[in-house]
């Protein structure tokens, strides 16, 4: 990626691109289907990657970006699932399914072509390395480009979630926007997603917990730990919570982030090269 400058531009933001949230989203939820030329491929996700992320960084930051587009590793999920087999056990992994990756080699290449930074560790899931990413840019404001929620636990005043599938004006979530919604911090996320699950990871979470129930068990600033702490471990609503209790650690130890990645690559501080129209970067590759 190039030599860290040793007086990176603050007004530079840093934006952290999902690679494989944002292919499954352009496959999957892109308004048109695109075809090759001749009509014999589809080439929806491709197009609609490039068609999103252009649209982000036109639309949604303040100033033009550094990008790093992080991919989940094929073997990133090896450590989580060695605490519980069934982490993202229930994703389907049929034909259908597998149309992202099967673009996701023209969608490197197209990041080269275009001087856009890419990185995949084979043992690494990409949410541990955007956090990673995130944690060590301290300089500069970090927008980390997703609809997985797991990333609101890296909320604060330099980082933002920006999730452009949502509406205009609530794209960029922020640690505001997390405790209107859901009554917890982005410090306390991962207690709170412990409690309730999520679906997507497979996380079953307490039976009886939901949403409401574990915002007011957390109030106040409060921790799985503290909970007993603070009597709030008593009566028949969290008996429930009391008899998961280990299964609720161990879910919450999986949805923790590790922001302390030993990586080799770092941002370089300056600006992405302008990306030109999907179309153009499709015809770039020979995809068309």
């Amino acid at each position: 990626m190039g030599a860290v400058p040793s007086r990176p531009d603050p007004s530079v933001p840093l934006l952290l691109v999902d690679g494989h949230n944002l292919l499954w989203r352009a496959t999957f939820g892109f308004p048109a289907k695109i075809e090759s030329k001749d009509k014999t491929r589809d080439i929806t996700g491709l197009f609609g990657f490039f068609a999103l992320l252009r649209v982000a960084v036109r639309e949604e930051l303040p100033h033009p970006p550094e990008i790093i587009v992080v991919f989940d590793g094929q073997h990133g999920t090896a450590a989580r699932k060695a605490t519980d087999v069934s982490y993202k056990a229930q994703r389907p992994i049929d034909e259908n399914a597998m149309a992202p990756i099967r673009q996701l080699p023209a969608v490197k290449d197209a990041l080269d072509k275009h001087g856009i930074a890419w990185v995949e560790l084979d043992d690494q899931e990409a949410d541990d390395v955007i956090a990673t990413l995130a944690a060590a840019d301290l300089d500069r404001r970090v927008y980390i480009m997703s609809g997985d929620r797991d990333f609101y636990q890296l909320i604060d005043e330099r980082v933002t979630v920006l999730n452009t599938a949502m509406h205009r004006g609530k794209r960029h979530v922020n640690a505001q926007a997390v405790l209107a919604k859901f009554r917890v911090t982005p410090a306390q996320w991962a207690d709170f997603r412990a409690m309730t699950g999520d679906p997507a990871d497979n996380i079953p979470g307490v039976r009886g917990i939901g949403p409401g129930t574990a915002a007011t068990l957390l109030a106040d600033g409060q921790t799985l730990e503290t909970l007993h702490e603070n009597g709030r471990m008593s009566g028949s609503r969290t008996a429930a919570l009391s008899d998961a209790w280990n299964d609720v650690l161990r879910w919450r130890t999986m949805i923790r982030l590790n922001q302390a990645l030993p990586l080799d690559i770092k941002p370089t501080g300056e600006p992405s090269a302008p990306l030109p129209t999907p179309a153009a970067v499709v015809e770039a590759i020979g995809q068309w």
